[in-house]
């Protein structure tokens, strides 16, 4: 670890798990079901909804359930047995209890706020004032985070500190990658406190992908090791002196693997470098910024509270909730509160913090764990014989892949892509909102500027007819700022010309019956009509201009159907 060498090793040497210590009777020693039994099922409901053949296998359901990652690993629809052999399982979460409530604090009516109603920790800008901004502030129960603090920074907190012992967690917050490491790290020490942060979040803010910020986290961790110790501490006092800050989003499964993996590989870097018994890291989980969205922002409740729940499972010492409505400013004393309950429903009501490594032993948690440790070693390995312009280059295809998602709504966007409300009112807040790219940017910008005019719904038939074609239309407009005009039900070309009013832009919703039926006449008589694009809602060929369908690249045929509007 002293020298500047790629990292020896690997994370696939075989471990076998231990047997479950007894297992639990069932109520009816018959009801036993086979894989087979649970393919039938699976395939059954696939059948209803069209995503399997009659023809089709009922083994077809792994294919077809298996979810891929943009690390391009499997998540398997279920967890069996046969995944978890000879896997390692060193590195576990540890903690017992409840987690740091941290907050964000830019002022001290805020500290003392969010302590006096749940927060236990505080992560502070050091550009502030710190003696005024922790004025009152018990600093021997409520660790303190600067937040890529300077050599000078970090001496203002320890005079703030002055003779009081600083809680367990408390961190200077210099940059684990930057200049002033060692310097921090020497004062640190002597106060007995933690030195720096290793930033992972920081590349998921740019839009890497999970595997990509755990090899870049271990990346930048692995370099501060060896900068400490060539300045003369031992592997395992500097170890001792850093912080994971890991990003913690809606997808589930993945954050509490990933979390997981996260202690997996601290360990495995330190016994390579030699440290016997290595002590446990810290690892501080931000709710994702880019997931969250600036309309609906009620939707970011939902989203932070699944990525709490995943880093509390995954074992974090400390999490920060995101406010709800920080995409739109400065967030209000709502949205902090709501953010700081979060963390203490999931810990006094949903008792998160009763067992630890709730998740450990789930067949499929442990895979992707597993799966996802391994393959960011290989990304650290990448990372240190590349170099980070290569890596950048690595995210910045992360980031086009996830883009593409997002336009074709296969990664759905709850309240902007999918199910959006037109007639909502926003939230006011002061400021400027996050300064980072959401997933759903390229739709928030269309959002931003209303569409001029709206699109007339040429519904066929029934309201039974046509509502599932209309209902996908409209909610696929509105996902681009569009609003829309129905007809309501209809039985002929005449009876949609009679409702039509004259807008640039039809969309024709109905039936495929009713397509062939009568689909190109009416097309022929809205064009007569004054109607200048039409689309059809489904694949049917009635001589439209465009095509609207699952699947279809929504952001393109929304700019497309914009430039037509205006």
């Amino acid at each position: 670890m002293t020298t500047e060498q790629p990292l020896e090793g690997g994370l696939d040497e075989p471990a076998e798990l231990e047997p479950a210590q007894g297992a639990l009777a069932l109520a009816d020693p018959s009801d036993v079901h086979t894989r087979a039994d649970w393919e039938a099922a699976a395939a059954a409901v696939l059948r209803k909804n069209r995503r399997l053949g009659p023809d089709d296998a009922d083994s077809e359901v792994w294919a077809r359930l298996t979810r891929t990652t943009l690390d391009g690993l499997r998540v398997p629809p279920l967890g069996t047995p046969d995944l978890v052999t000879d896997l390692v399982t060193s590195g576990r979460p540890t903690r017992v209890g409840g987690w740091d409530v941290v907050t964000r604090p830019v002022d001290n009516e805020q500290a003392r706020a969010d302590l006096d109603t749940g927060a236990t920790a505080l992560w502070v800008d050091p550009t502030a004032d710190l003696r005024t901004l922790l004025d009152g502030v018990l600093l021997d129960l409520a660790p303190v985070v600067l937040d890529n603090a300077t050599a000078d920074q970090a001496r203002a907190l320890l005079e703030v500190l002055g003779s009081t012992p600083a809680a367990a967690g408390t961190n200077l917050g210099a940059d684990a990658a930057g200049d002033h490491l060692v310097e921090v790290a020497g004062l640190a020490r002597d106060a007995g406190v933690l030195a720096a942060v290793v930033d992972g979040a920081a590349v998921h803010d740019r839009g890497a992908s999970d595997v990509q910020e755990l090899g870049y986290a271990m990346a930048v961790a692995a370099a501060a090791l060896r900068t400490l110790t060539r300045a003369g501490s031992t592997v395992d006092e500097a170890a001792g002196l850093l912080e994971l800050r890991l990003a913690a989003t809606d997808e589930q499964f993945v954050t509490i693997a990933k979390l997981r993996a996260a202690r997996r590989l601290w360990a495995r870097m330190l016994e390579l470098s030699g440290v016997e018994d290595p002590a446990p890291v810290r690892i501080h989980a931000v709710t994702s910024r880019p997931m969250l969205s600036a309309y609906d922002p009620w939707v970011n409740m939902l989203r932070t509270t699944v990525a709490a729940f995943s880093a509390g499972i995954g074992g974090a010492d400390a999490i920060t909730v995101v406010p709800f409505d920080s995409p739109l400013g400065e967030p209000d004393a709502f949205g902090r509160r709501i953010a700081r309950n979060t963390s203490h429903l999931l810990i006094s009501e949903s008792h998160l913090g009763r067992v630890a490594d709730p998740a450990g032993g789930a067949y499929a948690v442990e895979k992707l764990t597993d799966d996802l440790a391994v393959a960011a070693w290989e990304e650290l390995g990448r990372i240190e014989s590349e170099g980070m312009d290569a890596f950048e280059v690595r995210v910045a295809e992360v980031v086009a892949a996830r883009d593409d998602q997002v336009a074709h709504r296969t990664r759905p966007i709850t309240g902007l892509t999918e199910f959006p409300n037109l007639t909502e009112t926003l939230p006011s807040r002061a400021g400027a909102g996050d300064d980072v790219r959401r997933y759903g940017a390229a739709f928030e910008a269309l959002r931003d500027q209303p569409a001029t005019g709206s699109v007339f719904l040429a519904t066929m038939g029934t309201v039974a007819a046509h509502t599932a074609r209309a209902m996908f239309a409209s909610n696929l407009f509105a996902a681009g700022g569009i609003a829309v005009d129905p007809a309501g039900p209809t039985d002929s070309v005449d009876a949609v010309v009679a409702a039509y009013a004259g807008q640039p832009v039809v969309c024709l919703c109905g039936t495929d019956a009713a397509y062939a039926e009568w689909g190109a006449a009416l097309v022929a008589a809205l064009r007569d009509a004054g109607a200048r694009h039409v689309v059809v809602a489904g694949t049917v060929d009635v001589g439209a201009d465009d095509r609207c369908h699952a699947g279809t690249d929504a952001l393109a045929f929304l700019r497309r159907t914009r430039e037509v509007l205006s």
